[in-house]
């Protein structure tokens, strides 16, 4: 083989070898190329579809979060919508605060109930056990004993469906006196609750009366979600109706409601407000010796405790400047805590209208409490329990603070042994007596 052909053949190679390794080269870059546009393709289809997905949720959580919005507004709205409805009926407010945004008691004229110095019941269900059906208690439908996520305390829930739940014993009501109680009213209260004081013939006791109208003369009090209302009733004749619209009770929330019977005169208390004062709403000669709650339609469910009934309006001067010591349960607190609730003032007001009209009297108060708890951490609340009364008949009232002197008995001196909810709550007392 001749140079020349030699140098050809080996030219040739050399462009073969080359072209073999840039087509090796493109096709390499072809198949990256090729796998990296397969690759982003994927990774396209999976964000589409993922942005798909976080659409969908977004769209769901936004129209959950405008819908939740919605009702919150709703609800606010409704809440200034009443604030301003009440304050505009109204010039009296159950409390205020502080600059510290403390709860203070203030004046509100129309709340002018102060209970008396006997308990005659008292219920708050502690003595029966979760699941139960009170002992004391009866019904033609579904109930238990239950405790609640917003609240303290054992709950009694009326759950049946056009039920009648009746207290088995009869009460010895006097013509003046005092019922109190807490209530929780369910989502689903269409109607409302119906209380009942009732006079039932003595010869003809039932533990369990679903009459619509029992007993021979009563007082049906409906507690709805947008009014009161009352009818006295006496055997065939007319009925005697008032209604109210001002701060009804509110759903899902403690409701504490205050009736005054004062022989004809019915009286309702909520939320700091006289919400309705009918002077004829009993017929009269009715005596009252039964209650019971019942549901006004299906769809009535609430959460009813601590019922206290008590005599109403004891003479405060004469307890207090006569006899030398007046016994008060018209102070309120909530449990282990010592500030006075504004539920007080009336009871409050009392007080210092006697002291300001004998101004050379000089007062010790004495908290007491039951024996639930720690000994010593009741003696120490009830001294701080008679140091805030304190306070607030000097800041309140004017009662100058050197008539004035504190202690706390604790569960030490009981009126009554701590053997029943009812002996219970007339221990827990706020004494007033005469130095």
């Amino acid at each position: 083989m001749s140079v020349m052909r030699k140098l050809l053949l080996f030219l040739s190679m050399i462009f073969m070898l080359s072209f073999t390794s840039n087509a090796q080269s493109w096709i390499k870059k072809l198949g990256n190329t090729a796998k990296d546009a397969a690759q982003r393709a994927v990774e396209e289809k999976v964000e589409r579809k993922s942005d798909e997905v976080t659409n969908k949720v977004m769209d769901r959580a936004e129209e959950s979060v405008t819908k939740k919005g919605d009702e919150d507004n709703t609800d606010v709205r409704k809440r200034e919508s009443d604030e301003n409805d009440d304050a505009s009926e109204h010039d009296q407010t159950v409390s205020g605060s502080d600059e510290k945004g403390s709860t203070v008691l203030q004046s509100f004229s129309s709340y002018d109930f102060v209970p008396g110095d006997q308990i005659l019941y008292f219920e708050d269900f502690s003595s029966d056990a979760i699941g139960d059906f009170p002992a004391t208690w009866t019904s033609n439908s579904g109930g238990e004993v239950k405790t609640v996520n917003i609240a303290d305390g054992h709950w009694f829930h009326m759950y049946g469906e056009d039920a009648t739940y009746c207290y088995m014993h009869s009460v010895k009501f006097p013509d003046n006196f005092i019922m109190e109680f807490d209530i929780i009213p369910d989502n689903e209260y269409k109607y409302g609750t119906q209380l009942t004081f009732y006079q039932e013939d003595q010869q003809e006791h039932k533990e369990m009366n679903d009459d619509l109208y029992p007993g021979i003369g009563g007082l049906h009090i409906r507690l709805m979600s947008d009014c009161w209302e009352t009818k006295g009733y006496s055997d065939d004749k007319e009925w005697i109706n008032g209604k109210s619209t001002i701060k009804p009770v509110r759903l899902e929330r403690v409701n504490h409601v205050i009736v005054w019977i004062q022989k004809r005169r019915v009286r309702i208390y909520h939320e700091g407000q006289k919400v309705l004062d009918i002077p004829t709403n009993i017929y009269e000669g009715t005596l009252f010796n039964r209650f019971r709650f019942s549901a006004w339609d299906s769809y009535s469910f609430p959460y009813i405790t601590n019922l206290k009934i008590t005599t109403a309006s004891p003479d405060t001067r004469s307890k207090l400047i006569t006899e030398g010591k007046l016994v008060s349960y018209g102070i309120y607190f909530d449990v282990n805590k010592a500030e006075v609730k504004p539920e007080s003032y009336a009871t409050m007001k009392s007080i210092a209208g006697v002291l300001s009209d004998n101004p050379g009297v000089r007062v010790r108060i004495i908290g007491h409490t039951d024996s639930d708890g720690d000994d010593n951490l009741n003696k120490t609340l009830s001294a701080k329990r008679a140091e805030s009364v304190k306070n607030e008949l000097v800041t309140s009232f004017g009662v100058e603070p050197a008539r004035l002197e504190t202690s706390g008995a604790g569960e030490g001196e009981p009126i009554a042994p701590n053997d029943s909810p009812e002996n219970k709550a007339k221990n827990r007392r706020v004494e007033f007596v005469k130095i």
